[in-house]
C-alpha cells in the first residue's frame, strides 16, 4: 500500500502478511479523498478510524495534515503495526485494541470524520449497528461525516442520516451526515 498525497506522498508501507486485513485499494482511497477534499480542510480534522486494520486510511489523513487520529481494531497485530508505523512517520495516531461495537457503546468524544471498514462478510445487522451507535452516542460532530466501506452486496441506503453512496470496483463507500436546517 502507498500514501496517495500529502507530506508523505508516494511512500510505500509494507504490512506483515499475517494480519487479518483487506486494505482499501489505492484507486478507491484516491477517489474517497478526492470527495473529502471538497468538504474538509484536513489540517483541522479529528479522525476516528474503526476496524482500522493496517491503518491505511489513517496514514492518508495524517500525511494530509490531520493530527488527531484514533484507530480502533480488535487485532493486537494490527494495533502493534499501526503503533510502529505511526512512530516511524511521526504521525499523531493512537491505536486502541478493542471490539469496535464495545468501543462505540462506551466512547464519549466526537470526531469530524468517522471511517469504518469492517470485514465485508459482517452480517447486515452489524453494518447497520455502526451508524446507529455513532449517531446515538454523538460520536460524529455536527458538521462531520461517517463513511462506511462495504461490498456491493451490503445496502445501507435505507438507514437514517444516509446521504449518498459511491461504487469503486467491488467496494462501496456509504456516506452519512447529520441533517442540518438550511
Amino acid at each position: 500500500m502507498r500514501i496517495i498525497s500529502g507530506k508523505y506522498k508516494g511512500r510505500r508501507i509494507q504490512a506483515p502478511k499475517n494480519l487479518p486485513v483487506r486494505p482499501t485499494t489505492d484507486m478507491s482511497k484516491e477517489a474517497l479523498f478526492n470527495i473529502l477534499n471538497n468538504h474538509f480542510n484536513f489540517t483541522e480534522l479529528t479522525i476516528l478510524d474503526l476496524f482500522a486494520g493496517t491503518g491505511n486510511i489513517s496514514y492518508e489523513f495524517a500525511s494530509r495534515g490531520s493530527d488527531t487520529i484514533l484507530c480502533v481494531d480488535a487485532d493486537m497485530g494490527c494495533v502493534n503495526f499501526i503503533k510502529k508505523t505511526a512512530a516511524e512517520f511521526s504521525f499523531d495516531i493512537v491505536p486502541i485494541k478493542s471490539d469496535v461495537f464495545t468501543f462505540l457503546e462506551k466512547h464519549q468524544e466526537s470526531y469530524d470524520i468517522v471511517f469504518a471498514d469492517p470485514p465485508y462478510d459482517l452480517p447486515q445487522k452489524d453494518f447497520e449497528k455502526i451508524p446507529e451507535l455513532v449517531f446515538k452516542n454523538n460520536i460524529l460532530s455536527e458538521e462531520g461525516m461517517l463513511i462506511i466501506e462495504h461490498s456491493k452486496h451490503t445496502s445501507l441506503e435505507h438507514l437514517e442520516f444516509f446521504t449518498s453512496a459511491r461504487n469503486y470496483g467491488g467496494s462501496v463507500f456509504s456516506f452519512f451526515e447529520i441533517a442540518t436546517e438550511e
